[in-house]
């Protein structure tokens, strides 16, 4: 940075941020509860550096105690001090990603929310929860509960790496019964959430990437989408469509200054 070489990597994120929507991104709607923790993990890293090594510090901690966990049954010898020694290392960052996480989501899931109705400008009842077994014991408590199971199991089932967002439509799963339309609606509203917020936090609007997002949407969601990303956002925004009508066509009805390049 400015010809000086950082220290760690790690002290270069959120240095640029940047929020990127593409078509693959739909696996943060209908994928597993990994997507959704890694969306959350990089936002949360961009804002808190402590948050961002504590997860670091965690994640290394845990393939330690999997590692250990595995020898139980590789070797026959079952080293329960050494085991106690990484459960009280990975309490300590556990319990702090955890304790961010649900401090950050409270604010943060009536914002998706809100952003998914001005989306699709229909009346939803869309709810996104935190879902955490930290939410009902504290870690220490769930790590002796489970060690029986850890040790046949050969991996550490509890934990902040089991966390998910439950998205529900109603009172059923969003990811069963949503239209393709109302995915990608949700989708843009978590990314749009994610973008007030490093605005909001880093005090600038950051990049804003479009790669190809419009299939599957009817024209008002195209529409409310722009408006959101090129009329309310003030910053950057980058667009990549493979129908260069439609694109004029709205670009020229939110009356903005845009660059169209045509390959």
């Amino acid at each position: 940075m400015n010809e000086n070489v950082y220290d760690k990597f790690s002290h270069h994120i959120g240095r640029y941020p940047c929020v990127i929507i593409a078509p693959d991104d739909a696996q943060l709607i209908t994928g597993g509860s990994e997507e959704r923790r890694k969306f959350l993990d990089a936002l949360l890293s961009q804002l808190d550096a402590a948050y961002l090594q504590n997860l670091i510090t965690y994640n290394k901690i845990l393939q330690q105690r999997n590692s250990l966990l595995r020898s139980f049954t590789e070797y026959g010898n079952k080293d329960f001090p050494l085991l106690d020694v990484l459960d009280g290392q990975l309490i300590k960052p556990g319990a702090f990603v955890f304790n961010k996480r649900k401090e950050f989501l409270v604010s943060f899931l009536p914002l998706a929310k809100h952003l998914y109705n001005d989306i699709s400008r229909l009346s939803e009842e869309v709810n996104l929860f935190y879902e955490s077994e930290l939410l009902q014991a504290s870690f220490a408590e769930l790590l002796n509960l489970n060690r029986q199971k850890d040790c046949l199991a050969q991996r550490t089932t509890s934990g902040i790496h089991k966390d998910d967002l439950e998205i529900e439509l109603g009172s059923l799963l969003f990811r069963n019964i949503a239209s393709q339309g109302q995915r990608k609606s949700l989708l843009f509203a978590l990314k749009l959430a994610e973008m007030e917020v490093l605005k909001k936090e880093k005090g600038f609007a950051p990049l804003l990437l479009l790669d190809d997002v419009f299939e599957k949407l009817d024209e008002d969601r195209i529409g409310n989408l722009l408006n959101k990303v090129c009329v309310e956002n003030d910053g950057q925004v980058f667009i990549t469509d493979t129908n260069e009508e439609r694109l004029r066509s709205h670009l020229e009805s939110l009356s903005v200054n845009y660059q169209l390049i045509t390959l």
